[in-house]
């Protein structure tokens, strides 16, 4: 199953890809997800790997991920290496007037022969795609307001300096 999601953001691409980049943030903004937790010597870039489980409705679904692209500040990917089979993606865009769309995609692949896993992957699709939408929203949100801290203190530093 595939699911593709994007969301434009008031806010810089270097701002966002602090939020996305950092493994300590991720579940403040990743619907659905109940643990992201760095399994291995390099905490964040290209080879890390995170212990990730993903919560679909009882049940709580993931594994060992590691990040195969980490081009800052645009691309972030990741593939399962253990666990459920899965592909993310993260792909940030400039877009005019200072704003970043966001791009998230997942792809997942429920273990099982033939019909089983057909079925289980057509379930547990909505509740998904539902975590995906929420996720964007959550990070827009979170962007948003890194953006408003930035220029308050700004304002706050030119108001001492002046």
């Amino acid at each position: 199953m595939r699911i593709k999601d994007d969301i434009v953001v008031a806010g810089p691409v270097q701002t966002a890809w602090s939020v996305i980049a950092d493994p300590a943030r991720v579940l403040s903004y990743m619907s659905g997800v109940t643990r992201w937790e760095v399994a291995g010597d390099l905490p964040a870039g290209l080879g890390a790997r995170y212990r990730m489980l993903f919560r679909i409705g009882a049940a709580e679904v993931g594994g060992l991920i590691e990040v195969v692209e980490f081009s800052e500040p645009f691309e972030f990917a990741w593939t399962s290496i253990t666990g459920l089979d899965q592909r993310g993606r993260w792909r940030l865009r400039e877009v005019p007037g200072g704003r970043t769309r966001i791009e998230f995609r997942l792809a997942y692949v429920v273990a099982g022969a033939g019909l089983s896993g057909w079925l289980a992957e057509r379930i547990a699709a909505p509740t998904v795609s539902g975590h995906v939408r929420q996720t964007l929203k959550q990070l827009g949100r979170i962007i948003e307001h890194e953006q408003l801290r930035e220029r308050a203190a700004r304002r706050r530093a030119g108001a001492r300096g002046g």
